[in-house]
């Protein structure tokens, strides 16, 4: 018998890592949600260094520093020419921050309370 047949859900969970959504890509790795959630929070254009935005998320400034990229890449966060340490900043005006900020709104609007912890 295949393992497709034998473990169907593992295989799904396999295909879906290989070929992700936008949503897989930017939530798979356990620090960047907490890191996003902290810029939403924060006020617009809030300027940070590594260091700071892991004190604002909660999250070791190497999670910070390993997912960096990933939030320039897609625009989330912006980096601030001419800055030692280098700074960065949040950016609400690209389209993935804003769908970010669309779908906190409408979390919110939708009375979603966060279930809590055992």
């Amino acid at each position: 018998m295949s393992e497709e047949l034998q473990n169907p859900d593992r295989d799904k969970k396999t295909r879906r890592t290989e070929h992700p959504s936008g949503w897989l890509v930017l939530t798979k790795n356990e620090s960047v949600p907490y890191i996003v959630d902290a810029l939403l929070d924060a006020p617009p254009h809030r300027e940070f260094n590594q260091t700071e935005l892991a004190e604002l998320a909660g999250v070791s400034r190497q999670s910070v520093s390993r997912y960096l990229d990933l939030l320039v890449d897609v625009g989330i966060v912006e980096a601030l020419d001419g800055t030692s340490p280098q700074r960065y900043r949040f950016n609400p005006e690209s389209h993935v921050s804003e769908a970010l900020i669309r779908l906190d709104g409408a979390m919110n609007d939708a009375g979603v309370e966060p279930e809590a912890s055992s």
